[in-house]
């Protein structure tokens, strides 16, 4: 059975999660109405993961013996001054998130939550690959620079995510 506090605890994360999806969706939007179609679907497959990991929190909310109480999602920005910013933005948003994870599983040790302790493991594992995805997206657009050229190729990279 959860704690009170770690249920509270576990029910912002699902909402952050959310918001984390939401704010990839929208930008999505914001790529598709810059004709990078690559670039969107790469934020399109990260809003899916976004609604997966609130899943699995939800899931074990459920499993073990919580409430989930789902709150208001805030507005997203919607717009970005360039596919740069926009993925300087998603890695500052994804080391945020690496926070909020890594003080669910202070509190979940604290509290003696062995079974969200070690559930928050595959997030703190997760939280590696997703800061250390975004940072190499940034790392090669500020490598392109202006060039038009390798914009293109690198949305034709992003476009092929999830494919084997």
């Amino acid at each position: 059975m959860l704690s009170k506090r770690i249920e509270k605890a576990l029910n912002e994360q699902v909402n952050a999660e959310l918001w984390s999806g939401y704010l990839y969706l929208s930008m999505a939007a914001y790529f598709e109405s810059s004709n990078l179609c690559g670039f969107a679907h790469w934020m399109t497959v990260q809003a899916k993961e976004e609604l997966g990991h609130a899943m699995r929190l939800y899931r074990h909310i459920v499993d073990r013996g919580g409430r989930v109480t789902l709150t208001s999602i805030d507005k997203v920005p919607t717009s970005w001054a360039s596919p740069l910013d926009a993925f300087e933005a998603s890695y500052k948003h994804e080391v945020k998130v690496t926070g909020l994870i890594n003080s669910l599983a202070t509190l979940a040790k604290k509290e003696g939550d062995h079974a969200t302790d070690v559930m928050l493991h595959w997030f703190v594992t997760e939280q590696v690959e997703e800061e250390s995805s975004t940072q190499l997206i940034v790392s090669k657009l500020n490598l392109i620079g202006k060039s038009s050229g390798g914009l293109f190729m690198l949305d034709h990279e992003l476009g092929k995510r999830g494919q084997k």
